[in-house]
């Protein structure tokens, strides 16, 4: 049996807000996800799955209900939950993960997306990744 490559990927990213305020919530969320789409050269149609966790000192909005409310994402199963609250860490975050199909792009061609305050989260992709 021939082994296939898995066209499916993980994508990171990560943006910082000011402020727990749902706008502000609303705007940041899209603008990572917006930014990771181009980065990766993707369509709606490629994307099967978007997690979103967000720290716990963001509490005024759902990030998911900002991406839904673009009709071509209606139907795009998003789903938030809390990060883990680790001391120290960085303050009023939200994160994506965003699985999609990406059959021609390999593993270390993928670029994820660390906006604002969260590029300190991946130090390692400064310059490479980030915004």
């Amino acid at each position: 049996m021939e082994y296939q490559k898995n066209p499916m990927r993980g994508i990171r990213g990560a943006i910082t807000v000011d402020r727990d305020n749902s706008d502000e919530i609303a705007q940041a969320t899209l603008l990572l996800f917006e930014t990771m789409m181009k980065k990766n050269h993707l369509e709606p149609d490629d994307i099967t799955a978007v997690f979103i966790t967000v720290t716990h000192d963001l509490k005024s909005a759902f990030p998911a209900r900002a991406i839904r409310q673009i009709e071509k994402y209606r139907f795009l199963p998003l789903m938030c939950a809390q990060e883990i609250p680790i001391e120290g860490t960085i303050k009023r975050c939200i994160r994506l993960m965003m699985i999609a199909f990406c059959p021609s792009t390999s593993q270390d061609a993928i670029r994820h997306v660390y906006l604002g305050e969260a590029q300190k989260l991946r130090l390692d992709l400064k310059g490479e990744n980030n915004g």
